[in-house]
């Protein structure tokens, strides 16, 4: 008898126990998750010129490493205008060459016989005219005969001395303007071959950094476009966690603490720390207040960033916030 009693008080007590624990249960409020996305940087890769994939050398998923070719571009047109560009370098080039070495001996030379020749052929006409002004004072011979050798004796004077500038030119080379003109034009060309040359680099496309290849939007034959990202790149080192959160939570996230997220596809939760807050902009979701205030609330991103490398994270997975 004594020990049906006992079980019955046990019995009583336990009921007691669980029912006071239900009540206290249904009472508290329950926990509010906030969920929120994995993001992680993305680069277009694509390139200056336009051309036909010629060879592409990764695939959806392929890890790369810095510099690794991703695929190359094949262009006639850019190498023919390479070519021409070059071309004319080499002529600008030996222009400039000419003006600041000057005229070549040979041509000094032919100068200074030329001048020689005409200062002989002067010297004939002064003779000449000596010899013809002695007949005219003794009036053996017109005034005409005397003004025509005057003439010519003149004449010779005066292409004797353009001969002689001629030559002096000749021997002290291009003017100094002229020089910087050739210089210059030897520049331009020089500038428009390694503009070219800079496209036609970029014809090889290489990874900018560490990833994995996201997409793949054209293939190997097909023409590409100027600029047309032609694939993307991922960077699960760039990662972070996006909260969308309404601005009466927003006392919760402040810049520089740390918070544990859960990712459910990773089964455990990591350290994050609030790196960045920023209201959305005037077309995010406004929210209403309780009833008696009159005031909407804004939403704001939060951006946080993991403390320490995750295995296995990707973008795109959900992250969970257990609010206090």
């Amino acid at each position: 008898m004594k020990t049906r009693t006992l079980l019955l008080l046990l019995g009583i007590l336990i009921l007691l126990g669980a029912s006071m624990y239900a009540m206290k249960a249904a009472y508290e409020p329950e926990p509010v998750w906030l969920q929120g996305q994995i993001e992680a940087r993305q680069y277009q890769i694509s390139s200056k010129a336009a051309g036909r994939l010629v060879e592409l050398k990764v695939r959806r998923g392929s890890q790369v490493e810095a510099g690794d070719e991703l695929y190359r571009l094949d262009s006639p047109e850019l190498e023919a205008r390479f070519r021409q560009a070059q071309a004319g370098a080499n002529a600008a080039d030996a222009m400039r060459q000419e003006a600041d070495s000057g005229a070549r001996k040979q041509q000094i030379q032919a100068a200074f016989e030329d001048w020689q020749r005409a200062k002989a052929a002067a010297a004939l006409a002064e003779a000449t005219y000596q010899r013809v002004q002695v007949l005219f004072d003794e009036g053996v011979i017109p005034r005409q005969k005397r003004d025509e050798a005057d003439t010519q004796w003149q004449a010779a004077r005066h292409q004797a001395s353009a001969a002689e500038a001629l030559y002096r030119m000749t021997e002290e080379g291009a003017r100094s303007e002229t020089r910087q003109a050739a210089q210059g034009q030897a520049d331009a060309a020089q500038a428009q071959l390694a503009e070219v040359q800079a496209v036609l680099n970029d014809m090889q496309i290489r990874a900018p950094r560490r990833g994995e290849i996201n997409q793949v939007a054209l293939h190997q034959g097909e023409l590409v476009p100027q600029g047309f990202p032609v694939m993307s790149l991922i960077d699960m080192e760039d990662a972070w966690a996006l909260f969308q959160v309404r601005e009466d939570r927003l006392s919760q996230f402040v810049e520089g603490t740390q918070v544990e997220l859960y990712l459910p596809a990773l089964q455990a939760s990591y350290p994050f720390e609030i790196s960045y807050r920023a209201v959305q902009g005037e077309f995010a979701t406004w929210r209403a207040t309780e009833s008696g205030q009159d005031y909407d609330l804004r939403t704001f991103e939060v951006e946080l960033r993991p403390v320490t490398p995750i295995d296995g994270l990707r973008a795109g997975m959900t992250a969970l916030y257990k609010a206090p």
